[in-house]
């Protein structure tokens, strides 16, 4: 089933139940899939990869948001921005913990035999790949550069 599909049947159930804030979240998925779609090169449709990659956007996009909200104390939007981030992230891959991801980052230095952080371009490359879907490349830039400079 196709992720527009999917958000189509999650957002009747969502109208259903009077779910303001899963509506909400499943509509903006629901324009940026129309939005990709219509993009010129696209011919109507999505790949998978790029779905992944539409979702991610969409979380990290509300959680600056939500960043920016909480440091400006504005508890209304930052819940707004939270229940979105809960909607979207049903539809991604189970994320990576942080002792899974260090794990997976420490096997990747290793494959690539990097030995400094002069490295970290080397493994970023390889890691953004392997990881993608799993977790945001903040974390595995955070985690690289921990594991290379010890």
């Amino acid at each position: 089933m196709s992720l527009e599909t999917q958000v189509m049947n999650e957002m009747k159930e969502a109208m259903k139940a009077k779910d303001e804030a899963g509506v909400r979240g499943l509509r903006a998925i629901k324009a940026e899939i129309i939005k990709a779609k219509t993009e010129p090169g696209a011919g109507g449709v999505i790949s998978e990869d790029g779905e992944l990659k539409l979702l991610q956007r969409l979380v990290k996009q509300r959680k600056d948001s939500l960043e920016i909200y909480t440091q400006q104390n504005r508890p209304d939007l930052a819940k707004t921005e939270a229940e979105e981030i809960a909607v979207i992230e049903k539809f991604l891959p189970k994320q990576f913990s942080e002792v899974e991801l260090k794990e997976a980052v420490a096997a990747i230095i290793a494959e690539v035999g990097a030995t400094s952080p002069a490295d970290m371009g080397k493994v970023m490359g390889v890691a953004t790949k392997q990881l993608a879907g799993k977790t945001d490349g903040k974390a595995i830039s955070a985690a690289v550069k921990e594991l290379l400079s010890k």
